[in-house]
Order: C-alpha cells, then sequence, then structure tokens
C-alpha cells in the first residue's frame, strides 16, 4: 500500500508536468487518470499565443458537451483544469491510448481549435482470475513430456505497461509455463508438462498461478491450479485443423451458419463421443453474438453483428469426449467482419454564430462543424454540402468544416438566413444526413434617413398665433434599433437679417415644424425652411429637404385715401359752378389698401348725402358726378359722405366726407375750371401711377406663386 501511495504522488506529479505541442495545427496535453478536480491541464491562453486582454476579448469557452463535462476553462486567464475524477478504464476499456478530443472556442473572430488530452493510465487495478481453484484433470502415462494445457487468464483493466506483463508458477519437477501472445497482445498462460504422470505415485498436484502487471511497483493475483491425474481415456478429439479464418458481412441474418466444425476421436463409444463448447478463453461479449450447437459443431449467428462495434472475433473451441476422464482438442476461430453502409453521417455543430454582421468580409466564418461515420472505407468517407443560392459555402478545416460568407450580406434585403447542410457518404447505396443552422444578420448604419416627400410646402394664415402648427415631415430609415432613430433639426440660416430660428421651430422627436412668431402677408409672403433629419447611428447619416412656408394674407389693413388730400382728417371741401351740366365731375377719389387679392379690391359708395338726387358716386373708379343741373331750390353748401369698403371676409371700411359748395360767379366757375384743370392731371395720373403699380405688384406676385408652386410640384 506505501508503495501504491507513492506511485499514486509521483503520477499525480507528473499530470502538472505534461507534455504539449502542436502537431498537425492540434494543441496535445496530458493528464492522469484519477486526477483531483482543479488538477491542472494546461495554459491554452498562453499556448495559443493570447495574453489576458485577448483572453477577455475573445471570450474563451469549451465547445463540446463532452468537453465540458470532465474538463473545466477558466475565463479569466485561460488555464485548462480537471472537473472531475476521470477514469479511464471507464471511458477507453482496453485501447492503449485514451485520447479525448477536446474543442475550444474563441470569439471576435470566431475561431475553433482542437485539443487532444490523453488520458495516461495508472496502475489501479490488479490482476485478476474468475476462477480462483482451476481444475486440470490428466490421464496418467497418456500424457507425455511436451503436452500443453491452455490455463485460465487474468484480467487486469490498466493498460499498456500497467496491464498483465507476466505469468509464473511455482517450481515443481513434473511442469513448466509457457507463455504465448495474441494478436491482441493476450498473453495465454499454458502449463507444460516435463514428464508422464503416475497416479499410483502421486493423484493430485497442486500449482499456484501468479498474474503481474507491469506496474511499479507491480501489482499481481493468482489463482490455484489442482492437477488431478486421472485414470486412461488414451485418445482425444481431434479437430481438422488448429485454425480457420471466416470471413462475414455486419448484419448478417440471425441464425445463418459461419461453419461446421468437426473433430474425430479414434476411441470408440463413450470415449469417441465428442461435445462442442466455447472455452474461457471466448469473450462474453463474442458469445452473445455466436451460438455454438455442441452435437453438431455448427457455429451460427445469434445476435446482430455489428462492424463498427467489432471488426473481428476470436473464437476458441473445445471439443471433449465422454471418456473417463474426459478428453479434449482446442481450435481457433478467427472471424473478420466486413463492413456495410449502415450508419449515415453525423453532423456535430461545434459552434455557431449568434449574429453576423451584415458588413463581414466575404471567406468570414459563421459555424463550425464536424462530420464522422461509424462506417470505414467509402462508406465512412463524407462530403458535406450546402443549401444553394446562399451567400454562404462550406470549406474544409483538417477533419472539420466551416461555414463561410461567399456573397455580401445586406439586412435591409434579408435579415435571417436558414441554412440545410447535407453530410452524405460514398458508400453505396450513399447515405445522408441533413441539419438545419439558423443565422441573424444584425444591423449596421449604412442607410441614411429618406423624407416621405421630396419637398414640402406650409400654407399659413398672417396674424397666426406664435406655436401654430406649420406642417409635419416624416421620414423612414431602412436599418433598425438605435439605426433607425431619427432626430429632426432645422439648418440656420438669415431670413431677411434674422435667423431662422426666429421664425420657426420643430419637434425633433415628431418632425412637427411650428411658428416661432405671428407673420404679416405684407412684411413676408414666402421663405423657405432647410430642415435635417439624422439616425443615431455610428457614424450618423442624414438627409435634408426644404420646407417652403406660404405666408396668407387676411383682410387686416383699412383702405386709405390717398386723393383728394385730406389732410389729417377724412374730409375734403369742392366746388361745382351753378350751370354744370349733369355728369360734371365734382370729384376723384383714389385710395389703396395693402392687402392683396379681395382683400385689396376696393369699392366707392355715396354713404350720405344733402340731396339723393344730385350726385353718384361711381363703384369702381371713385368718380363723383352730378346728376342733373342745379336748381335755384338747392343747397349752396352740400355734404357727402363717402364710404370705402374691401372685398375681405369680413369687409374693411373707410369713409370720407367731401363738402360741395355751390359756385354763382363766372369767375367762380372759370376759377373751378382753372382748378380743375390745373388739378385734375396731376390726379388723373397720380391715379394711372397708381392702378400701374398695383397691377405690376399684383403681377409679380402672382408670377412668384406660381414658381414656386411649380418648382415644389416638382
Amino acid at each position: 500500500i506505501q508503495s501504491y501511495t507513492k506511485a499514486w504522488k509521483w503520477q499525480v506529479a507528473y499530470s502538472f508536468f505534461l507534455y504539449r505541442g502542436l502537431v498537425s495545427g492540434q494543441i496535445q496535453y496530458s493528464v492522469v487518470e484519477e486526477s483531483e478536480p482543479g488538477s491542472l491541464v494546461g495554459n491554452v491562453a498562453q499556448d495559443l499565443g493570447l495574453n489576458l486582454a485577448d483572453i477577455y476579448k475573445r471570450r474563451l469557452h469549451l465547445g463540446s458537451e463532452g468537453s465540458r463535462r470532465h474538463f473545466a476553462l477558466n475565463q479569466a486567464n485561460g488555464v485548462l483544469s480537471v472537473k472531475e475524477r476521470i477514469d479511464r478504464e471507464s471511458l477507453c476499456g482496453s485501447k492503449v491510448k485514451c485520447i479525448l478530443p477536446v474543442e475550444i472556442v474563441s470569439e471576435n473572430p470566431l475561431k475553433l481549435f482542437h485539443l487532444e488530452i490523453e488520458i495516461l493510465d495508472i496502475n489501479d487495478n490488479s490482476p485478476s482470475f474468475s476462477i480462483s481453484n482451476y481444475i486440470l484433470k490428466v490421464t496418467e502415462l497418456l500424457a507425455t513430456a511436451g503436452v500443453r494445457f491452455p490455463l485460465e487468464i487474468a484480467q487486469d483493466s490498466d493498460v499498456g505497461m500497467n496491464s498483465i506483463k507476466q505469468y509464473k508458477i511455482n517450481t515443481n519437477p513434473f511442469f513448466s509455463l509457457s507463455v504465448k501472445t495474441r494478436k491482441d497482445g493476450t498473453l495465454i498462460p499454458e502449463l507444460v508438462l516435463e514428464k508422464a504422470l503416475d497416479r499410483e505415485e502421486k493423484e493430485e498436484h497442486k500449482l499456484i498461478l501468479t498474474a503481474l502487471d507491469g506496474g511499479e511497483p507491480p501489482r499481481s493475483g493468482s489463482c490455484q491450479i489442482t492437477v488431478m491425474v486421472l485414470d486412461i481415456n488414451d485418445n482425444p478429439p481431434v479437430f481438422d485443423r488448429p485454425n480457420y479464418k471466416v470471413q462475414l458481412l455486419e448484419n448478417a441474418k440471425l441464425n445463418t451458419i459461419l461453419i461446421t466444425l468437426n473433430a474425430t476421436d479414434l476411441d470408440e463409444g463413450p470415449n469417441g463421443e465428442i461435445e462442442y463448447y466455447f472455452d474461457s478463453h471466448t469473450s462474453d461479449s463474442t458469445k452473445q453474438l455466436f451460438n455454438l450447437n455442441s452435437k453438431t459443431g455448427e457455429i451460427s449467428i445469434k445476435g446482430p453483428v455489428d462492424f463498427e462495434q467489432a471488426n473481428f472475433h476470436e473464437l476458441s473451441v473445445h471439443a471433449k469426449d465422454k471418456g473417463i476422464p474426459k478428453l479434449e482438442g482446442h481450435c481457433l476461430i478467427y472471424v473478420e467482419i466486413e463492413d456495410e453502409n449502415d450508419n449515415p453521417p453525423e453532423i456535430i455543430l461545434s459552434s455557431v454564430a449568434k449574429d453576423v454582421s451584415e458588413n463581414v468580409h466575404i471567406e468570414t466564418e459563421v459555424a463550425f462543424l464536424s462530420v464522422k461515420d461509424k462506417d470505414s472505407g467509402k462508406n465512412g468517407e463524407v462530403k458535406v454540402m450546402i443549401s444553394p443560392d446562399l451567400p454562404f459555402k462550406i470549406k474544409p478545416l483538417n477533419n472539420h468544416f466551416s461555414v463561410v460568407t461567399d456573397g455580401l450580406l445586406d439586412r435591409e434585403k434579408i435579415s435571417h438566413y436558414t441554412i440545410q447542410l447535407i453530410a452524405t457518404d460514398l458508400g453505396s447505396p450513399s447515405l445522408q444526413t441533413q441539419t438545419t443552422l439558423t443565422l441573424n444578420v444584425s444591423d449596421i448604419n449604412d442607410n441614411p434617413p429618406v423624407f416621405l416627400q421630396t419637398q414640402y410646402n406650409a400654407f399659413i394664415r398672417e396674424n397666426n398665433e406664435p406655436g401654430s402648427l406649420l406642417c409635419t415631415v416624416s421620414a423612414t430609415d431602412a436599418d433598425e434599433g438605435v439605426n433607425a432613430e431619427l432626430l429632426y433639426s432645422i439648418i440656420e440660416r438669415q431670413i431677411e437679417g434674422s435667423s431662422v430660428s426666429s421664425f420657426v421651430y420643430i419637434n425633433p422627436q415628431n418632425g412637427n415644424l411650428y411658428a416661432q412668431r405671428a407673420f404679416d402677408y405684407e412684411h413676408i409672403q414666402v421663405f423657405q425652411v432647410t430642415v435635417r433629419v439624422e439616425d443615431s447611428g455610428f457614424p450618423k447619416l442624414f438627409t435634408n429637404v426644404t420646407v417652403s412656408v406660404f405666408v396668407q394674407d387676411t383682410n387686416d389693413n383699412y383702405p386709405k385715401l390717398l386723393h383728394p388730400d385730406h389732410s389729417s382728417e377724412l374730409v375734403s371741401s369742392e366746388k361745382v359752378p351753378k350751370y354744370a351740366s349733369p355728369g360734371y365731375l365734382v370729384a376723384k377719389l383714389s385710395a389703396v389698401d395693402l392687402d392683396s387679392g379681395h382683400n385689396a379690391w376696393l369699392l366707392f359708395g355715396l354713404l350720405k348725402d344733402t340731396d339723393t338726387s344730385l350726385f353718384d358716386v361711381s363703384p369702381n373708379t371713385g368718380e363723383i358726378r352730378t346728376l342733373r343741373n342745379l336748381q335755384d331750390t338747392d343747397d349752396k353748401d352740400l355734404h357727402l359722405v363717402i364710404l370705402i369698403s374691401d372685398h375681405g371676409d369680413p369687409p374693411l371700411l373707410t369713409t370720407v366726407t367731401i363738402y360741395v359748395s355751390i359756385v354763382e360767379t363766372v369767375e367762380e366757375q372759370i376759377l373751378k375750371s382753372n382748378n380743375f384743370i390745373t388739378s385734375s392731371k396731376p390726379t388723373s395720373d397720380l391715379t394711372l401711377y397708381l392702378i400701374i403699380s398695383l397691377v405690376a405688384i399684383s403681377l409679380v406676385s402672382l408670377i412668384t406663386f406660381i414658381i414656386l408652386l411649380v418648382k415644389c410640384l416638382k
């Protein structure tokens, strides 16, 4: 026990020494079985050439479930350690090398690294025999020197140097020990008779058979062999051949005859009657597959024969007679199993990217996978295909594959891919397996916002309330998330010497454009605002649009009298000769309205008159004329109240009072005529100028409005 403890401590210490190297692109470690949880396996980050900053960025983690069951990877320092006690014998059985594949996945970018960890055997199992006392019956005198008797073999779960390496027996003058080696390396002990036995001299010999393994120190197990010397049955059964070789196709039907053995015995009667048996050298698993007819020697298929479980079987058969004592003969049957394409390929997804950015370069890895096929030869060779017409392809990588981009991605066109992976072996007929890989395309800010209109027009009446809504500009962004979150703003500029922000402001969230002040049509009729919309991505993308704001006139200006000159009051004096004929021009009124359109279209009317039958006012020209001849009975001093109104809704009114005096003398009439002549022309000219000016202003305004409207419609 003390020696075993020392060996155990030495092997645990050895597990921390570990060998590692990069062979064919793989890192190799080794660790002793039964190591304590937390025992060091290796520094993966260091062997991959990663520093501490890289470890955090690359987010190293174990890929496969098997890797995570047995080992743990410290994501802070990249150290790989044992997670639970590992029993080599339960994992690999009697295999000489016990290799556990481990996959390490790193992100940013996505990479897959393959490790091989060899589980080193420790000598923790002693050889043991299934029978503690093996009885061998030998007939006296007939067993001559050199006859061999196969013995029970010992079992040891350890492998390599820790497996059984030696058999020995205690010294005896009649027997020696010979050891044969089978193809699989198993040692077969045989007892060799050194000289003939005499039952009368000694009827029983007891020997101790000891099996030793190659551990340091070695472990051992023993059993007792009792050789009983029997009376004569002098001819043992003899097989046609000592060895047979049979080929069998896997999945052969049950009860199929594999071979019929034939042994003969020269004796007669019970001593020559033969029965066939599997001996102890035939494993229990093999006995589950094959049946031996004890009477006929036929070996038939009893259970499912699978090439992938074992590609050959070795049957050891005894033929025993019924004499006393029973004599036996031995033969070996080697059964080679031929592979059949009965296993479809298996696709193993090692790592799949959750999302892939739409701006990744071509040949960017998005998934790692491996395939395996339990069959052999062409039946086990696998090719992998991917769904056609997708921007992805399969790229071989040693015994693994990666799915890489094979074209440009555009999330705005396709945001989600369903990729079909098909693995097909080269058997005949071929077998295939399919699996589905789903992949989301993540957004980048590659689309600027787009306004719903190329230009916006806003109309508002003058004298509006500050804060009145002018219009709403709307934009969309083909991106998503933050890249599609939009903010509206106004590009600063000057309008008639003032900042545009003093005219309007915009809600940055919804694009509502509001008036910042009350507008005056007589001051400004139209102005333009440049609105910008930008997203919240990085870098920010933006688009501008022009909003034309048209100020509409309201009837907010009263008509204003220009002629005759009325000084500060709306009162005027005129003189009419007593002998004036009907239609005589008393006065011509001229007025103007600062509004436009209907709001500036003026009408003249007689509101009040001393004598309603004497004067008339033209509604369009404002001319006051006599309707009849003056009479002596008419008042000499008359007054008229003239109403000037526009066409607004409601109309605005201005009144003017004109005092008319009747002149009786010729001189006064001549004076009146002279006054009229001298004053009529300037007045007439002024009226003409006013009309021309109003028409010109209206035409210019109309043309400007039409040009802007056409431009907006385009």
